[in-house]
């Protein structure tokens, strides 16, 4: 699963062994085990209620888990609270004190740990030039974009440097455009600062494009830790597989192996797969990515091994920088291809009958039945 949860301390700033969180009897987080590394992006992804913030609490000492272990590099702080940890929090609402300037907020961390004035307004300014904030340090914070609050709230957070950094869906207040560029930013941040962060959402754009690792989660555990790649391309769990990006998932049957791959019967044909790890003997959901689906008029050539259906368009959508074409084979389900928009003077037509392909990689082998709805 590529969890590191038995790394060395050397590396590791955050370890979670065996944490369970109760409430009563609802379990909100169960058996979560990883580790987390110095200088890390870490996000921990996935639908609202599966345990990802109450995780977050937990490490920043909100909560206190019910069993299992948190340590901070090689210290135990199950049961520390949070003002004796060294990590810091950022949350959605940024809670900046709005009767200080924005040198004054950031400046506020070292003053209270008694660091003399000049030293800690030098820290501020540094910060604030970090974050590309320097010239509005005299300014209020009602008079800053959300934008320019939360890079302040950043700045905050950072300026004691903390062993990590812990945000908590703190771009979900920000207009779309705004939220993009935010993600862009805090990548920069992080990597010249160098201190772990940790961050927790429900946006799958936002946990790919900035984490190095990502840890998806559902109904309380942990389906898959890996680089945004790994959980795209190889997704372990049909969960995982639906949750991120977009897929044509669709029941298939074994039909034997082939060489080091599967074949299976799927959308009317027999067709090539490649699975890892145990598929158990109950459903199967073959994945293939839309941007995986080529579309031809005639018979693919037979050569490199891929797998190829007949079907119907029905749909066409112009999406901006794809074009979304749904076709029905002939079980009656639905694939859908990704294509360039500057192949729409010559692909097909809905109601014209094509040629399906993929290469044998592209279609993955997943445990259980595709998601319903």
């Amino acid at each position: 699963m590529n969890n590191r949860a038995e790394s060395g301390p050397s590396s590791d700033v955050i370890t979670l062994a065996g944490v369970e969180k109760r409430f009563g009897d609802f379990v909100a987080v169960d058996d979560v085990s990883f580790s987390i590394a110095e200088g890390e992006f870490f996000s921990m992804l996935g639908p609202s209620g599966c345990g990802k913030t109450t995780t977050l609490r937990m490490i920043a000492g909100f909560e206190v888990p019910t069993s299992g272990q948190i340590r901070l590099r090689d210290a135990d702080v199950s049961r520390v609270p949070p003002h004796k940890r060294n990590v810091n929090t950022v949350f959605q609402h940024y809670a900046l004190f709005p009767h200080m300037t924005i040198l004054e907020n950031v400046a506020y961390g070292p003053r209270s740990r008694r660091t003399k004035r000049v030293e800690a307004e030098r820290r501020a300014t540094e910060m604030l030039e970090l974050v590309q904030l320097g010239e509005f340090a005299a300014r209020k914070p009602n008079q800053l974009s959300g934008g320019q609050q939360q890079r302040v709230a950043l700045a905050r957070a950072l300026v004691n440097l903390p062993e990590a950094l812990l945000l908590d869906e703190p771009l979900g207040a920000l207009d779309l455009k705004l939220r993009q560029y935010m993600q862009l930013e805090l990548k920069r941040i992080q990597r010249e600062v160098g201190i772990t962060f940790v961050y927790v959402t429900h946006d799958q754009e936002e946990a790919l494009t900035m984490s190095d690792r990502i840890a998806v989660m559902n109904r309380s555990k942990v389906e898959q830790i890996g680089t945004p790649v790994e959980i795209y391309e190889r997704p372990v769990s049909v969960f995982v597989a639906s949750f991120i990006g977009q897929a044509n998932m669709v029941s298939a049957v074994s039909a034997g192996r082939d060489g080091e791959g599967h074949v299976v019967q799927a959308m009317g044909s027999v067709v090539p797969a490649v699975g890892h790890g145990d598929l158990g003997t109950g459903a199967l959901t073959l994945m293939i990515r839309p941007e995986r689906v080529r579309l031809t008029r005639s018979s693919p050539a037979e050569t490199a091994p891929e797998g190829s259906v007949v079907a119907t368009i029905t749909s066409m959508v112009f999406q901006g920088p794809v074009i979304r074409v749904a076709a029905r084979p002939a079980d009656g389900s639905e694939l859908v291809a990704h294509l360039p928009p500057d192949a729409a003077s010559t692909m097909p037509q809905p109601g014209d009958e094509v040629w399906c392909s993929w290469d044998r990689d592209s279609a993955l082998l997943l445990p259980g039945s595709p998601p319903t709805g």
